[in-house]
């Protein structure tokens, strides 16, 4: 850990093509690149929070999901690497700072760069209520 503040980026492949298999496999290569990257702190397949009825707990995860935590300073590097794989791909993201978060749906590699503002806007946004 570097000391820096994480940023928990979760996300998919939204792309209305592919089955949940497909998604799956997409997400499994993805996710032993990711664990490979130097800038990824940590990343996992997304837990599900709210399992269907049943289902064993702890156990059930989001298809083709994952949660990557990524240092400020490696935002960039993080989301260059994933707008090259998935560079023709419509993903939606949820990035979380804390306890505060926001949604962004990017169908370009730009789009997928703005997620590195809004992490950056979330974390100013926190510096100056813990300053209050």
């Amino acid at each position: 850990m570097t000391g820096e503040p994480i940023i928990q980026f979760t996300f998919a492949v939204d792309d209305p093509e592919l089955d949940d298999d497909r998604r799956q496999k997409l997400a499994g290569r993805l996710l032993r690149e990711l664990r490979d990257l130097d800038e990824v702190e940590k990343c996992a397949r997304t837990e599900d929070l709210h399992p269907e009825e049943g289902s064993k707990p702890g156990i059930a995860t989001l298809v083709g999901v994952l949660t990557a935590e990524v240092s400020v300073k490696n935002i960039k590097g993080f989301l260059e690497f994933l707008g090259d794989r998935l560079q023709d791909k419509p993903i939606k993201i949820q990035v979380k700072v804390g306890d505060r978060e926001t949604k962004i749906e990017a169908k370009s590699r730009k789009e997928l760069l703005e997620a590195e503002r809004v992490a950056k806007e979330l974390l100013t946004a926190m510096g100056k209520e813990g300053n209050v």
